[in-house]
């Protein structure tokens, strides 16, 4: 008998079981399409912090998540013997004209917020062998960011998990305590009954590309995350499509590879070599939703990772943990169901 059921294997659900097997847990997962199916097997793997100001509960999380985020990942390779393709890389942003002033507060504010652990500062372009198109030749840097191969990095977790002696099921029934992890399409139950929608699936479209800088700072600029993997790929992407019409990539794609091409002069004689579109669960809070399931009592729901979920699920996976296991509620006011019901 399991103590933990896990229904959902993306990076929440993923994560959850990861920190419950951890700490001796029995864990099964239940997934009928298997772990990373859905848009956590995306090729992306942006894990990027918001800007160091106007400091709040998901900022603050968020900071520990990326921080916990080196060692936790290091733990996965080590004990699954496969790569996550974690490495923290950085990131450069284009410093935009007139954008000076807020780009100093901002590095002033990150050597408190950011607890002297990482650094957002204005830079030369000439520093890096590489950078996003930018006038007046100076980038915005920080140390903070970095990247994992989504995909991979699942089938990591999964592989750990299974050395944990997590079971990893296509179907199955509940037993002991109960987390529902499933996404969008528990966004979507919710929304069928409560009084006003809590949450949607939102489309996403990227393209992997045969350019090869493992080890240089991925890029954020025109609106596209450019994200150089340890494989030899360079991920770039994505759309935010609200309103979509099935699930396939299309011209909404091209517009991202032309501004990418457009921001990082490398890119542009780089060959497309994967098309990705995927849903992902947005939360109308667009925080996590974290804590006691609103449809089922007994149960937790983790959900709403959005843009986010990997750069949250180290955390996430420890607090809910703690929740499920010891009784323990750290969540923040802001990731709880009835903020977004």
């Amino acid at each position: 008998m399991a103590d933990v059921t896990v229904r959902g294997a993306g990076i929440f659900g993923l994560s959850v079981a990861w920190a419950c097997a951890r700490r001796g847990a029995a864990v099964q997962v239940i997934d009928p399409a298997g772990p990373g199916a859905g848009a956590s097997g995306g090729i992306v793997g942006a894990l990027a912090p918001h800007v160091p100001e106007n400091w709040n509960d998901k900022k603050a999380f968020q900071l520990d998540s990326l921080l916990m985020a080196e060692t936790f990942w290091a733990e996965v390779a080590e004990i699954s013997g496969r790569s996550p393709g974690y490495a923290r890389t950085g990131r450069l942003q284009p410093l935009e004209p007139g954008g000076a002033a807020l780009a100093e507060a901002r590095a002033g504010w990150s050597r408190s917020l950011w607890q002297g652990r990482a650094v957002w500062r204005v830079a030369d372009a000439a520093e890096f062998a590489h950078t996003p198109e930018c006038e007046g030749g100076r980038v915005i840097h920080d140390t903070l960011t970095a990247r994992l191969h989504p995909a991979q990095a699942c089938a990591a977790l999964a592989a750990a998990l299974k050395v944990k002696g997590g079971v990893i099921r296509t179907e199955g029934d509940d037993e002991g305590r109960v987390i529902r992890a499933i996404g969008a399409a528990d966004l979507a139950a919710l929304n069928a009954v409560l009084p006003r929608q809590v949450g949607a699936a939102i489309k996403g479209q990227a393209a992997l590309m045969d350019l090869a800088l493992p080890d240089h700072p991925q890029i954020f600029a025109n609106g596209v995350h450019i994200v150089p993997h340890e494989d030899g790929t360079t991920a770039i992407g994505s759309t935010t499509e609200r309103d979509f019409d099935g699930l396939g990539t299309d011209a909404l794609l091209d517009e991202v590879i032309a501004a990418a091409r457009a921001a990082f002069a490398p890119l542009r004689d780089a060959r497309v070599i994967r098309r990705w579109a995927g849903l992902r669960p947005r939360t109308r809070s667009r925080a996590p939703m974290l804590g006691a399931h609103p449809l089922h009592p007994g149960q937790f729901i983790a959900n709403g990772g959005f843009k986010i979920g990997f750069g949250m699920a180290p955390k996430v996976g420890e607090v809910m943990a703690d929740l499920v296991l010891e009784g323990l509620d750290a969540i923040p006011e802001g990731f709880r169901p009835e903020a977004s019901l």
